[in-house]
């Protein structure tokens, strides 16, 4: 097997979805921050003979959003925000990635979420590698985060506060915590 500068052996690793998920936190009111997950992923990840080959993507089931509230995790599917019925999923494909630190990346790509494509960076931080004594199989693990605004994907409703405050803030925070095992030898 062949290392990149991701010290992993190269091919296509597979996603363990029992040990990945997908978060995000919003302002709300301007007080404290909603959080919330989608509870599903399905992510890949390809890596090259280097970096320059090496390439990630994720789609998120829209629908499987949880915010530890269902009346609104309802209005989230709804065409208020995400719209489900139409744009079931959000999706991110690298382009390139970058390492910018010892196990520090920038993966470089685009998200698409109501059919608005955009590009974006996220900071992705290699969390290392082990064998799991219960599969016998290499698992590596990455976190990426990045902040978008949601208006840029036509995610724009909110509530006047008055005095120019509202409801909900514009930026989001985006964590995706996945791991993944290593291809077949």
């Amino acid at each position: 097997m062949t290392t990149s500068t991701l010290p992993l052996a190269t091919g296509s690793w597979q996603l363990d979805p029992a040990h990945s998920a997908v978060y995000f936190k919003v302002r709300h009111l301007g007080l404290t921050n909603v959080r919330g997950r989608f509870n599903g992923i399905d992510a890949w990840l390809t890596v090259g003979d280097e970096l320059a080959g090496t390439r990630f993507g994720a789609t998120i089931d829209l629908s499987t959003v949880d915010t530890n509230q269902a009346d609104r995790d309802t209005h989230l599917r709804s065409t208020d925000f995400f719209g489900v019925d139409a744009h079931p999923t959000m999706t991110f494909e690298s382009s390139t990635i970058n390492q910018v630190g010892d196990g520090e990346y920038e993966a470089d790509g685009e998200l698409t979420i109501n059919d608005v494509t955009k590009p974006v960076t996220l900071a992705v931080e290699f969390t290392g590698a082990v064998v799991h004594p219960g599969d016998g199989k290499e698992h590596a693990g990455f976190i990426a985060t990045t902040q978008i605004v949601r208006d840029d994907f036509g995610i724009d409703f909110n509530m006047p506060l008055g005095m120019d405050k509202y409801a909900l803030g514009k930026k989001i925070d985006v964590e995706i915590d996945v791991q993944f095992t290593a291809p077949e030898a």
